[in-house]
Order: C-alpha cells, then structure tokens, then sequence
C-alpha cells in the first residue's frame, strides 16, 4: 500500500495552514506553522509568486489529499465516484471522504490524529457491526457501530480514552464506557468542518 513518508510537519507548512496531521503536537507551541509560518525548501522566505486560478484549484486538491491522508489515485477514484452519485459532487466527495473508517476513528475520539487512526485501524484494534475491520478507505455505512475490539481495551491508549470527555460531531454518537461509537447517518456539508472549498476541486477536475 503506496503512503506518503516524508515530514507531516512540511505538508503543513506548504498549505499555509494546520492540517493537524500529527495530534496533540499541533496545538503545542512546537508545531511547525507556530515556528516557521513559511513555505518548505531554501527559498521559502523568499518565495513571492502569483497564485493563477489553476493554481488555487490546485492547491485546494492538495489540502484535502493531505488532510484525509489520500495518495492522487485513490483521491481520483473518490471523485470518479462522487461524480456519478446524484446531487453536488464536491459535498459527495467530502461525506466519501468523511466516511472513510480512520476519520470515523479519529472523529469518535479514539485517536488524535487521522494518522494515527490509520495505523490503529490497520494493527486490527476495532470492529465494525461486531465483524474485524483493519482497512482504513472501509467506507462506513448510517447504523453502523466501531467498536475497539476486545482484546485491545486493556491497552494504556484505549485506557486512557475511557477517562476522557470527547466532543464529536452530529452525525455520529460515542460510548467511552464500551470503547464503542455509532454512525447515526452520513454527514451533510454544514456538518464538516474541514476547511476545504470543494467548488475548486470540482473545477480542477473538470477542465
């Protein structure tokens, strides 16, 4: 499985803007944005260019890749998709996107970062409907419940969970006590916070 292994930290500063691609670190005053709010690479002090429509189009697809951890292909396949379900295909490809299995993990709390669901989901610590679920693009369905699985309940990180207060969106509800959260029903786009202007994807793919 192709993934990205470079400087999570270096993709932030690229955009301008907090990806929180690394947890708790992002809200530190070691986060990279805080020390060095500048484009990567030797001239990125320096840098001053006109950003072309192209080129907002372009980066608006890159910040969304990165938010969500999506190499460019899979990233196209969502669109392909979201194109061919009714209504607005940028709103259908954020909700793909929103109802991928990591980003469910990390929106019931059970990981810091999206990263880090990634790998929770992949080392087989949860169940989806009571059935082991260990592929992060699993696209989960309204009704359906992530559980941490048994035998993973006992470890410091899940632990520690239980003892916490966690605040998640609309659209899905959590059990820290049973280390379990339901999917009440696909998200709408007033209920996605990410800050991506989809119109400009959609624009990029469509010329």
């Amino acid at each position: 499985m192709a993934r990205y292994t470079g400087s999570s930290c270096r993709l932030c500063r690229r955009e301008g803007q907090k990806l929180f691609l690394k947890g708790e670190r992002c809200y530190s005053g070691k986060c990279a944005i805080e020390k060095r709010n500048y484009p990567p690479g030797q001239h990125g002090q320096n840098r001053r260019t006109k950003v072309t429509e192209y080129g907002l189009q372009l980066r608006e697809k890159q910040k969304a890749k990165r938010f969500y951890g999506i190499l460019e292909a899979q990233f196209h396949n969502y669109f392909e998709k979201a194109a061919k379900k009714k209504g607005l295909t940028g709103e259908n490809l954020l909700t793909m996107l929103e109802a991928r299995l990591d980003n469910v993990v990390f929106r019931m709390g059970f990981a810091s970062s999206r990263k880090e669901a990634r790998q929770l989901v992949t080392h087989n610590h949860f169940t989806v409907n009571g059935t082991k679920q260990n592929i992060p693009s699993y696209q989960v369905k309204a009704g359906d419940v992530v559980k941490v699985k048994e035998k993973s309940t006992s470890s410091p990180k899940f632990k520690e969970i239980r003892e916490m207060q966690i605040t998640t969106p609309a659209w899905i509800t959590v059990d820290t006590d049973k280390l379990e959260g339901k999917v009440i029903a696909l998200p709408r786009r007033e209920e996605i916070d990410t800050p991506i202007a989809e119109h400009l994807i959609v624009e990029l793919y469509s010329k």
